[in-house]
């Protein structure tokens, strides 16, 4: 049994990967070290450090994997045909009765066995 293991990654992958965790660090450091700064500017900031943050992600091998990851997952999406509203009511009505019914019965074969075993034991519990 042989496995090939396709490895085409960039040796330059490695530093953006460490670029982006030092932004997205930066962001937290930023938020915990410098509490005088104005709300506004830190989430203007944060926004800013996590677009480039993602944007140097995005250019990885791993990045761009997942980009294409996504795009298929958005174009299979659309081909999903979606119940209607009237279905999916008449469904969950289906499911909820369901429920009932088994807890229903669960909950009667719960006390029959309790009688059982304290006419066995002799037990009150």
């Amino acid at each position: 049994m042989s496995e090939n293991i396709e490895n085409s990654s960039n040796p330059f992958d490695l530093v953006k990967w460490l670029v982006t965790l030092g932004l997205l660090a930066g962001i937290v450091a930023a938020n915990h070290f410098l509490p005088e700064l104005s709300v506004l500017y830190i989430a203007l900031i944060a926004v800013v450090a996590v677009g480039l943050a993602g944007y140097i992600a995005s250019t990885t091998v791993k990045g761009s994997a997942f980009i294409t990851f996504a795009k298929d997952s958005r174009t299979e999406v659309r081909k999903v045909v979606w119940p209607t509203r009237q279905e999916t009511t008449t469904t969950t009505m289906i499911v909820l009765a369901a429920t009932v019914i088994m807890s229903l019965i669960l909950w009667g074969l719960d006390g029959i066995i309790v009688e059982v075993v304290k006419f066995i034991t002799g037990l009150g519990i």
